[in-house]
């Protein structure tokens, strides 16, 4: 089959129209040739067919057990499940890339698409700096990490197995969710540059790139959550975050494209911070860069790290030095130009999604110390540290916890000036009753001032949203329902998102404060009480999966005499790699998951047992959901399907 040669070269073609696409509209744009400007959308759709043609030709030689292709044969198995077959496509460094070079020129031709409601130059000159970022990954993947490598003619009769870990539904979707988020903040960049290039710095850039911003952020949030979700189950540790390098790797442009949606919301209606929205879309694609750099260089030792070849991490630096500095350059040299002449007083609205901005930065750059830090420290032979949980629970908590308090008072405040009483008077009440009813709760658990205060936070930001809409459906004689129905999408997306960090918030403590687990040794007829429940170990019986063989571990719930679960947890080993793993058995619930994690093998009947009662732990993806919820209702506002100047 010559599929695979043409799959390869369709990635040499790919690269060579992206090469085009990144020169010509600027040359047609400094030259004022229509012709050449034109041409940006063509050479857009051409790049992005060729891209994706690529792809499914790497699915189709996963799907086919095509085991001569090298990266095929060190990804796949002839036994592995066709689902997960596909999704090894992207279950190693290769392919993920070029998963996240294909989602990236997808997010292009989606601009070239709505270009026409864009200025006459904007639109090519947007393209052709999405142009130039994928000529520089298309080289990264053509000359470092090609996916078509064949080993013909001594090709292996089996694979050698995608990695248990991903062998998952979460795999299937968190990376393309992921990328989806990382390479949309591109278009935020590229809508940046765009405006420092032409000159048009005024609200109407940023009007255009709200959409895409907060579509992007929508989507990384949604990674991010499944992210989450997966290490929960998957991993066997009862965990929802663990402050691996790689997770923060996708937490840094999460925060600071958090900041971007706020800051571009400040530029678009006030026509303020535009020297600092112009920075925040340049730092939160070069956090996705980063990102990129961390997982794929090596320099990680991570379950989500793919690459140990120090020629892809000199490249990819030298890739990231290149666009984030010359993109740095650019602005200081149009530094000028950006400047906003709008003032604003120190207690309107401005004032507060500064402060929130500020916030943001700093938490990201917390972030960025504590991952960086240990490998700065290595690089330069100082020896080995580790910066894990204690530092980043120590300084991130109190500052997300302010964080949260602004976001309560910001959406109330009024444009330019906002009477300090007045927001006093609004918030006086949401205040006492978040105090008294965490009080309450507290009077049922032994009290922590830092739970207590968290939790108050949180219940605060939920009565000040439900403040905030009431304040605006009651202030005219409309009736109640017609006047809710008229508030536009995007205020109620941002109402869901401040929900859900609420909820998100309120899981966390919970999880914190109201989580039991014991290990045991357990065999059959033992029982064991943990909280209101008693769990009997039944049986383990030897089960044959498609591409594993398992012991199975059958433990009886019961909640005072009534049985209300049988969880199955297991230890599979994979034929293939030989690798033994772990597979929890959830019984989830609104309030509480119960989580049974199957260990060692003692002796002949007996194993180790890990049991956890996690309380409220799904309100941490619930709150995830609502979040990107809101993003998506946000960039479906009908303002933005209007042309410029409407």
């Amino acid at each position: 089959m010559i599929f695979p040669e043409i799959g390869h070269f369709a990635l040499i073609l790919a690269m060579m129209f992206s090469i085009a696409l990144g020169v010509v509209p600027f040359i047609g744009y400094y030259t004022r040739n229509g012709v050449l400007l034109n041409s940006a959308k063509p050479l857009t759709y051409i790049s992005a067919l060729l891209i994706w043609s690529s792809l499914i030709i790497l699915a189709v030689a996963f799907a086919t057990d095509d085991f001569s292709l090298l990266y095929v044969s060190q990804h796949s198995n002839s036994l592995l499940p066709v689902w997960f077959k596909i999704s090894a496509v992207w279950g190693g460094h290769e392919g993920s890339l070029l998963l996240w070079i294909a989602i990236l020129s997808a997010w292009s031709a989606a601009v070239a698409r709505k270009s026409h409601t864009l200025p006459h130059a904007t639109g090519p000159v947007v393209l052709a700096v999405l142009g130039i970022v994928a000529s520089g990954f298309l080289a990264f993947i053509l000359f470092t990490s090609s996916p078509f490598v064949r080993l013909l003619p001594d090709q292996p009769v089996d694979g050698a197995d995608l990695n248990p870990l991903l062998q998952d539904i979460g795999l299937i979707v968190h990376p393309p969710m992921l990328y989806m988020g990382y390479v949309g903040f591109s278009v935020a960049f590229a809508f940046a540059i765009a405006a420092l290039v032409t000159g048009n710095l005024n609200a109407s850039w940023a009007r255009w790139a709200r959409p895409w911003t907060n579509t992007s952020w929508a989507f990384l949030t949604l990674g991010i959550t499944l992210g989450s979700w997966w290490a929960y189950y998957e991993l066997g540790w009862g965990g929802w975050w663990f402050w691996d390098p790689v997770e923060n790797a996708s937490l840094m442009p999460w925060l600071a494209g958090t900041a971007l949606v706020h800051s571009l919301a400040v530029t678009e209606k006030r026509g303020v911070f535009k020297s600092w929205t112009v920075l925040l879309a340049i730092f939160t694609f070069s956090l996705s860069l980063l990102g990129t750099f961390l997982v794929r260089s090596g320099v990680l030792t991570s379950v989500h790290a793919f690459a140990s070849d120090p020629t892809r991490g000199v490249f990819i630096l030298a890739l990231l030095v290149i666009i984030i500095g010359s993109s740095l350059l650019l602005y200081a040299l149009r530094a000028s130009q950006v400047k906003s002449s709008v003032s604003f007083g120190f207690s309107g609205r401005e004032s507060w999604l500064l402060i929130n901005n500020i916030l943001l930065t700093i938490l990201t750059l917390t972030v960025l110390l504590g991952t960086l830090y240990p490998l700065v420290f290595d690089a330069f032979n100082l020896g080995k540290i580790s910066v894990g949980a204690p530092y980043f629970n120590t300084v991130f908590g109190p500052i997300a916890l302010l964080l949260v308090v602004f976001m309560g008072i910001a959406p109330l405040s009024k444009w330019h000036k906002t009477k300090g009483k007045w927001l006093l008077h609004v918030s006086m009440v949401p205040a006492i009753l978040s105090v008294v009813l965490s009080a309450l709760v507290f009077t049922f658990h032994e009290f922590d001032l830092y739970l207590w205060l968290s939790f108050a936070i949180a219940l605060w930001l939920v009565l000040m949203v439900i403040r905030d809409w009431f304040d605006k459906v009651l202030k005219t004689r409309v009736n109640i329902l017609t006047r809710a129905r008229k508030l536009p999408r995007q205020y109620y997306g941002m109402l869901l998102a401040h929900l859900g960090v609420a909820v998100t918030l309120i899981g966390i403590i919970f999880v914190s404060m109201n989580s039991s687990e014991v290990a045991v040794r357990m065999g059959p007829g033992d029982k064991v009480d943990l909280g209101a429940y008693t769990f009997e170990f039944e049986q383990t019986r030897h089960i044959e999966g498609p591409n594993y063989i398992a012991d199975t571990a059958f433990i009886n719930v019961y909640k005072g005499d009534r049985k209300i679960a049988q969880m199955r947890p297991q230890k599979r080993m994979y034929q293939a790699s030989q690798q033994v793993m772990t597979e929890a058995a959830l019984n989830p619930g609104f309030t509480r998951d119960l989580y049974i994690s199957l260990g060692e093998k003692l002796d002949q009947d007996t194993w180790s047992v890990r049991i956890y009662i996690k309380s409220f732990v799904r309100w941490l993806w619930l709150g995830g959901l609502l979040m990107m919820t809101g993003g998506l209702l946000a960039a479906w506002d009908k303002r933005y399907r209007r042309k410029i100047g409407e």
